[in-house]
């Protein structure tokens, strides 16, 4: 029987340090993601990863169990990346391209003008005051729930669907005309 992340995490904090491994491994893909979403180059989105690791050992006494670990996680490692935004005054990286999964091929004319869509939608994201596109990226491409995202965030789940009910309205505006 695989155990809990909280089993592992108490055995962490009594010495078993060898134990982090295994939230390591469960937990890679996940962080590696979210830091994606900040950093544009691959070696800086492995070395936050590793920051956030280091952050997550280092803050396990106060991990809450009433709590998913998974959100806990995203929770450190946004807080981790929005810092190193701010230092660093780095743009997020756009979602990803959307991609038509009918069956019929397009023609590469249809192709073009989707990329091209898709490319304007992605501005439009990056343009966004960071206190929009962090929510919005979260919810719609982290699949995150509103309070899933108030924990990552420390923010009320009022603040955060406004925030997200705004960056649409902004995003509908500017994007007015796509298709």
């Amino acid at each position: 029987m695989e155990r809990t992340d909280y089993e592992i995490v108490k055995e962490c904090l009594e010495g078993c340090t060898e134990s982090f491994s295994q939230l390591v491994s469960r937990y890679r893909k996940l962080v590696y993601s979210v830091v994606c979403r900040f950093s544009r180059d691959n070696e800086e989105a492995e070395d936050l990863s590793q920051e956030v690791f280091i952050k997550i050992f280092k803050s396990l006494g106060t991990y809450n169990p009433q709590f998913r670990f998974s959100t806990w996680t995203v929770k450190v490692a946004t807080s981790i990346c929005l810092d190193f935004a701010r230092k660093k005054k780095l743009n997020f990286v756009s979602i990803d391209e959307y991609e038509n999964t009918v069956d019929n091929p397009n023609s590469p004319e249809e192709i073009f003008l989707k990329k091209e869509r898709a490319l304007f939608v992605r501005s439009a994201i990056e343009s966004l005051p960071e206190i929009y596109r962090t929510p919005i990226v979260l919810y719609h491409h982290k699949g995150m729930s509103y309070k899933e995202i108030a924990e990552a965030l420390d923010k009320p789940v009022s603040i955060v669907k406004n925030r997200i009910f705004r960056a649409r309205l902004t995003l509908k505006e500017s994007l007015c005309g796509v298709a």
